[in-house]
């Protein structure tokens, strides 16, 4: 029961029916004042008017026609309702429903509240107006138990209002926390097998688009992420073991062999050289990691500047030029003009130095490799280069992105799988990603900035 009662939905159904509670408690006070200062001032004219009656009939008929006329409306009316009495001016009875002038009822004219016994009547709470009327002393009073109906009605409907206030507000409590906990249940589900290493679970969601629904959708989404970088550090983990042993072993062979045969000095050398070409693989292999993961965590982002891709682009271009030369391809570029967009300078650099050395690597002989920087219809600065070599398949291209993936058109090629899973983590620090399609004969790979 203290469970139920602690939850935050009876706590704020709780809450709610307080506030409905004192919204309430302030409607009926001053409807309660109101009503009190009504009523009040309804007796007291009502029993003016009463007086003026009987001051008119002392004056028409005198004091024997008010005395008549008092017996006679005393002997009409409920007993007890209305209290009336005629005095002389030593305050002795001479007609009405009283056996004497109230002692607590003080001559002087007015009106006046006060208990009065009415005999076998019990009892009476009244309100009385004391005037004159000649030489006589007149007194009316009404008994204000006639509109106690009426308060009574008031207060009960009042508790009736709170009654069903709480009731109400603890049924929809309830309920809610029923609906809640079922929700929190099935989360609770998902949460506990994601615990124990099932990644693949997701919290469930509904069409309606209600604020446990919004947060299952945005965990589903951090969850996905989480899955997709466990999944990438353990291939990268079995990536870097495959493609750092091949290196690693070949360094290892060859200063093996180096201590056992002993060669001359020039075929020494000459095997030192491959060494340190074996050992500037690996460097170069940790070296993309480091800017990878830079780049995952979002570290590059203090990077970003105002720049002009298509300066950065043909610096990229005139780069590479000799290289293309010595391959007999045509390295061409061009441009819309200067495109300034906000980005790492160095990251997209490198980007686009990586798509460039791609294409060079697999263009034929007298190949062409366009680069070009254009803005799009959207607004987007896209940076494209297009090659005409022989391309990836369909089933490939989604591939190219991972982090040492090889193709079968790669693997005489030099490289480690990293060149365009740099590019595509640049590209997705700068909210893109890249685009691959093919050119027959040929690949164009593009990455717009937004």
């Amino acid at each position: 029961m203290r469970r139920v009662i602690r939850s935050s939905a009876v706590s704020l159904a709780l809450g709610y029916v307080l506030l409905g509670l004192a919204a309430l408690i302030l409607f009926a006070a001053p409807l309660w004042y109101a009503w009190q200062g009504t009523i009040r001032e309804g007796r007291a004219e009502i029993l003016q008017a009463d007086a003026q009656r009987l001051a008119d009939i002392y004056r028409r008929e005198g004091p024997s026609g008010i005395k008549a006329f008092i017996d006679t409306r005393v002997r009409m009316q409920i007993a007890g309702d209305r209290i009336l009495l005629l005095a002389d001016p030593d305050l002795q009875p001479l007609a009405g429903n009283l056996a004497a002038w109230p002692g607590a009822v003080p001559a002087a004219a007015g009106d006046y509240h006060l208990e009065l016994d009415m005999g076998i009547n019990g009892v009476q709470s009244a309100l009385v107006h004391v005037t004159s009327v000649g030489p006589y002393k007149l007194l009316i009073g009404r008994d204000n138990r006639l509109f106690a109906p009426l308060e009574k009605r008031f207060w009960f409907g009042l508790a009736g209002a709170i009654g069903v206030l709480f009731g109400a507000g603890l049924l929809i409590g309830l309920i809610t926390r029923r609906a809640l906990m079922s929700r929190v249940y099935s989360i609770r589900q998902t949460v506990s097998a994601i615990i124990h290493g099932d990644l693949k679970h997701r919290l469930p969601t509904h069409l309606s688009d209600d604020e446990l629904n919004t947060l299952s959708r945005t965990i589903n989404g951090m969850l996905d992420q989480i899955e997709l970088l466990v999944h990438g550090v353990k291939n990268v983990s079995n990536a870097i073991a495959h493609d750092l042993r091949t290196p690693l072993a070949e360094l290892r062979s060859r200063l093996e062999e180096l201590a056992l045969i002993r060669p001359p000095a020039e075929e020494t050398f000459l095997e030192i050289d491959g060494a340190v070409a074996d050992v500037d693989r690996v460097i170069r292999i940790f070296d993309a990691l480091l800017r990878l993961a830079e780049i995952d965590a979002g570290m590059r982002r203090s990077g970003f500047v105002a720049l002009d891709v298509a300066d950065l682009a043909a610096t990229a271009v005139e780069f590479y030029a000799p290289a293309a030369e010595l391959k007999n391809i045509a390295l061409r570029f061009h441009s819309d003009g200067p495109l300034p967009v906000s980005g790492d300078p160095v990251l997209l650099a490198q980007a686009l130095s990586n798509l460039i050395d791609n294409a060079l690597k697999f263009a034929p002989d007298h190949g062409v490799i366009d680069v070009g920087v254009q803005r799009r219809a959207d607004g987007a600065v896209e940076i494209a280069v297009t090659d005409n070599g022989p391309g990836i398949s369909d089933e490939e291209k989604s591939k190219v992105v991972e982090r040492f993936y090889r193709g079968d058109a790669s693997r005489g090629t030099p490289g480690v799988g990293l060149g365009l899973s740099l590019a595509q983590a640049v590209a997705k620090l700068h909210g893109s990603s890249l685009e691959l399609s093919d050119r027959k004969p040929g690949l164009r790979v593009a990455l717009a900035l937004p």
